[in-house]
């Protein structure tokens, strides 16, 4: 879809051509007619003048040329005449050898066209009655030069105009910036929703905008109302049901059953996938998260307190270490980074011999995560059985064996990928592979 700027600024282009062609050629149609009128008084003047010139003489009409001016004696002038009475036409001397064609009819006209240097005349014919005679003055004047004044006029009226609208497209792309600011800063804050750094959007906006933020606000705080009620019931659901399941698993334990050793197996079997299924399940709810995520964990900030935490824990002959490109942040929830590689370093570290790494990349597709450890590692065709809740390898080793268990439920709430791998100390190499969001 087209961008609102350049939608406004195409319409404004195409109303400001319109009107401004529309303008300007209104415009210089009523200079043109005016500048027309205003030669068209001269002209009548000028026809006067010669109506004045015409005498009676001993042969009937004669025109004084001492009364006429200048102009009509030079060749091609600009300024011409011709009078017409009876059967005879007199013209000036400055139409040389050209002839002046009588008009049909009284009027203004400006379409004839004089001389080898090709002027544009504007002839004015007028009738009389002079002496008992009938007489007709066409009186014409140059219009060659107000015609390239015009021309001249339009093409810096042209340039003018497209320098206006360009200024005016320029102001109306600063304008249109100002008014989507607006905008801008609503992008931000709900880009700073999903980094859980604001629970709201910012009221504080213009009146267009009022309702749009006014129902996000409240469709947030609905969601997150509504996210949180179904989460609290289905807690209390799965605490109401545990201590049904510890009853029924110690009734299982009962000597009674002991004549039902297959019966007894039964039973606490299924009772244990019950058990693991409800928390699986509860575990799901609350990595589901708050209707808006939390803060995002800053690899930088808290990397080191957690490696310094588990040194504590598994002693200090362990060398742990993290390598991160600088200010890399990761775009989930911190808690449950937090848990993810907790679990993942907890579970390196109670089989390491002397070396835990974690190594963190970012890339095109999303982001890289990998634990290695130099422990004894796990065989290939055994390591799909730590994924199951509940299962040890080694019955040995301290743990609760739910660590992958819960590592896997978190990267596929993620729509993540988790795989094992051999590291390249001999031990083994977590990897989960995050798509950005």
């Amino acid at each position: 879809m087209r961008s609102i700027q350049r939608r406004l600024s195409l319409g404004l282009i195409g109303v400001m051509v319109v009107v401004g062609l529309v303008l300007a050629q209104t415009s210089l149609w009523l200079f043109e007619l005016g500048l027309q009128r205003y030669l068209e008084a001269g002209l009548r003047n000028d026809s006067e003048n010669l109506l004045v010139a015409l005498v009676r003489g001993p042969q009937g009409l004669q025109l004084d040329e001492r009364r006429l001016s200048p102009a009509y004696q030079r060749p091609f002038s600009g300024h011409y005449f011709r009078i017409d009475f009876a059967d005879v036409h007199w013209r000036s001397r400055s139409l040389w050898d050209q002839e002046l064609p009588r008009l049909d009819h009284p009027g203004l006209h400006s379409n004839l066209q004089l001389g080898p240097e090709g002027q544009k005349l504007l002839v004015l014919r007028t009738d009389y009655r002079r002496l008992g005679q009938a007489i007709s003055i066409s009186v014409a004047q140059d219009y060659t030069p107000v015609r390239d004044s015009f021309r001249r006029m339009q093409q810096v009226s042209l340039g003018l105009g497209l320098a206006g609208l360009l200024l005016i497209l320029l102001l109306q792309r600063i304008t249109v910036r100002r008014a989507l600011r607006p905008l801008d800063r609503a992008r931000e804050q709900i880009a700073q929703l999903q980094r859980g750094q604001r629970s709201q959007l910012d009221e504080q906006v213009p009146r267009e905008l009022e309702p749009l933020v006014t129902q996000i606000n409240h469709l947030l705080a609905h969601t997150e109302d509504s996210l949180k009620r179904s989460r609290n019931a289905l807690g209390n659901l799965g605490h109401a049901l545990k201590t049904p399941l510890a009853v029924l698993q110690s009734l299982a334990s009962n000597e009674k059953l002991d004549p039902y050793p297959e019966l007894r197996k039964l039973l606490l079997e299924q009772l244990e996938q019950v058990r693991q299924r409800l928390n699986r399940e509860l575990n799901r709810a609350r990595l589901s998260g708050d209707a808006l995520p939390g803060a995002h964990l800053d690899c930088d900030a808290e990397l080191p307190g957690l490696l310094a935490t588990l040194n504590m824990i598994h002693g200090e002959h362990l060398h742990l270490s993290y390598v991160a490109p600088p200010g890399l942040h990761l775009p989930w929830d911190r808690e449950d980074l937090l848990e993810l590689l907790g679990n993942l370093l907890d579970n390196a570290c109670k089989w390491a011999d002397a070396e835990v790494r974690l190594t963190m990349t970012e890339t095109a597709e999303g982001f890289s995560l990998a634990v290695e450890d130099d422990g004894p590692g796990i065989p290939k065709d055994r390591r799909d059985q730590v994924f199951s809740r509940g299962t040890r390898l080694d019955e040995q080793t301290d743990g609760h064996g739910l660590g992958l268990g819960i590592v896997r439920d978190i990267v596929d709430t993620w729509g993540g990928l988790l795989a094992l791998d051999d590291s390249e100390w001999g031990g083994l190499k977590v990897v989960i592979e995050l798509p950005k969001r």
